[in-house]
């Protein structure tokens, strides 16, 4: 055996040797559960994160068609409006011409002027 050899025996007879490889595999042991526990922690932190964006984009949801529903309540409530305003137009031209047939008659006969000489130039 050369020198190296022997150093190495007389290292692995020390006790202290011994003992300090039982101290390193502890520490391996530590590290690998230690490691094993951030890993059950982030699957943790992720199935939460998960479940918080699923209820979030659930409320979006809820919300968007909420929204969704009171505009088109509010399209319906103006469209009926504007279609009584154009009944109510109407009906009050109905009675002004049942009123006064001549008048319109010639009202009617002067925008037609008007459009003729307005188109000639």
């Amino acid at each position: 055996m050369n020198e190296a050899e022997e150093f190495v025996e007389d290292i692995k007879s020390d006790p202290n040797f011994a003992r300090l490889e039982k101290d390193i595999e502890a520490v391996k042991n530590d590290i690998s559960h230690l490691s094993q526990q951030i890993s059950d922690a982030v699957n943790a932190l992720t199935q939460i994160a998960n479940s918080q964006t699923r209820r979030g984009m659930r409320r979006a949801r809820v919300q968007a068609n909420a929204l969704m529903s009171d505009a088109s309540d509010r399209a319906g409530a103006v469209a009926g409006a504007a279609q009584d305003a154009a009944s109510s137009v109407g009906d009050s031209i109905a009675e002004v011409v049942e009123e006064r047939p001549l008048a319109t008659v010639a009202i009617a006969m002067g925008i037609g002027f008007l459009i003729g000489v307005t188109w000639r130039r």
